[in-house]
């Protein structure tokens, strides 16, 4: 069995404080992906590092407070691939895979274009550039769980405003059909929606802090597990976790019948 769990802290500092850590050390995870670490490495103090056993794997952006994404395990990988050897991605600290066997794990944020139009063309930029790194991780032969915050939500069934976002970075028709692309031209498998093809709100895994959005539940799912045919063909359960909050987005968990 592999239990695997990712979730945008939007702080890990931030997290920390609201118990990120002291629930995740009941969790009985394998392998935790982080993203929006908003620290540097000596930001981090030993436990962040090191909770309960695990040993923290971190690619932190250049820019202080921003970005930067992790993993932590309890067993050691075989190969840590920090970046995709792209200078602008990675000063963002975007992307970190560990090797475990035959097994790739990934922890992935993408941009956010929400802020600005010149962030919404780093967005594409980015999304651009990133098409044919995850076309070769396909080809290379090995099993991969590429865990993150896509901030893209595929389809109406992935957001409760659907109607009034589709000119809303994150919902746009250039985002949704380079989502598709990735699932159905390269056959990565979402995990999660594979397992609940009809799961609305109940998957949602991000709230605006505007208004009264996750009282009401009015939330996006922009947090995935996208898998290889293989092992996302292993998946027995997934469930986002909300009877505590850490960030703004909450944890998914996905179990699979994997030897690990």
């Amino acid at each position: 069995m592999l239990r695997v769990i990712t979730l945008n802290l939007n702080g890990i500092r931030s997290a920390t404080g609201k118990g990120f850590l002291d629930w995740l050390g009941a969790q009985n995870a394998d392998v935790v992906c982080v993203q929006e670490l908003k620290a540097q490495a000596g930001d981090l103090t030993d436990a962040m590092r090191h909770p309960d056993g695990y040993s923290g794997h971190f690619h932190h952006a250049e820019k202080k407070g921003y970005s930067g994404v992790g993993l932590y395990t309890r067993r050691a990988p075989d190969r840590v691939v920090e970046g995709l050897g792209i200078t602008d991605i990675d000063a963002e600290g975007r992307f970190l895979q560990l090797d475990f066997g035959a097994l790739s794990i990934v922890s992935l944020y993408l941009p956010s274009g929400s802020s600005s139009d010149e962030r919404q063309q780093v967005k594409f930029a980015f999304m651009e550039r990133f098409l044919p790194h995850l076309a070769s991780l396909r080809a290379s032969g090995r099993e991969l769980i590429v865990c993150g915050d896509w901030n893209i939500a595929h389809k109406e069934i992935d957001l409760k405003n659907w109607k009034s976002n589709q000119k809303n970075s994150g919902f746009l028709p250039e985002e949704r059909a380079w989502f598709t692309r990735v699932l159905d031209e390269q056959q990565w498998v979402d995990v999660y929606r594979r397992l609940y093809p009809e799961a609305g709100g109940e998957g949602y895994t991000w709230w605006s802090n505007r208004g009264q959005a996750w009282a009401k539940n009015v939330g996006w799912r922009i947090d995935y597990q996208l898998a290889t045919p293989g092992v996302a063909a292993t998946a027995r359960s997934a469930a986002v976790y909300k009877e505590q909050r850490f960030s703004d987005h909450a944890p998914l968990t996905v179990e699979y019948g994997w030897a690990f």
